[in-house]
């Protein structure tokens, strides 16, 4: 059986959990270094991106994140995940982990009040699924390596990158564990 980390520094940690629990999947909160070592892959959950981006700083986890994506490690962001893994942000000074080649948009949706859900065609997936937008971001720009995987509006809402999926939007919200068995399937 597959253990997932998901980065327990704030944000859908939770909701994560019970995602891969539904699916039968080990779940483990990562907040230190050496738990990168015990997961076959990791989330980075949705949430406030320049939180999470400190509070890695402050746990020393951005080189070991950045050190086990470079060996090989699948690893999913959705949301301020997204934002972290990206290798720009096009609105923001935060720090950033700089695995998926992508410049992001922080808040490109608009604010709070303007979240929204959608239903999205996602390539790889034969129904569309219910895209969950909550101050989300979109993609601005994206590297030669970079598969778009899903649009709203001509702009990139999931991307894949390699064994690095990343999505605008929160699956974790939903009853549906489609985009979630896309990061098993990288395993």
């Amino acid at each position: 059986m597959s253990r997932i980390g998901v980065l327990a520094l704030q944000g859908d940690v939770a909701e994560h959990v019970h995602m891969l629990e539904s699916l039968g999947v080990d779940a483990l909160g990562v907040k230190k270094a050496d738990q990168l070592l015990e997961v076959d892959a990791l989330i980075l959950p949705g949430g406030e991106s320049t939180t999470i981006a400190k509070m890695a700083v402050r746990f020393g986890l951005i080189d070991p994140i950045r050190t086990v994506i470079d060996d090989g490690l699948p690893v999913y962001g959705t949301c301020a995940g997204m934002i972290f893994l990206a290798s720009t942000i096009s609105d923001g000074d935060q720090p950033v982990i700089g695995a998926l080649d992508v410049v992001v948009r922080r808040n490109a949706f608009g604010r709070q009040n303007e979240s929204f859900e959608a239903p999205l065609d996602v390539d790889d997936l034969d129904s569309p699924f219910p895209g969950v937008f909550i101050r989300a971001p979109w993609v601005d720009k994206v590297g030669a390596d970079v598969e778009v995987l899903a649009t709203i509006d001509d702009h990139p809402v999931m991307v894949r990158q390699g064994r690095i999926l990343a999505t605008s939007f929160h699956p974790e919200l939903t009853d549906d564990g489609r985009i979630h068995e896309m990061l098993l399937n990288l395993i």
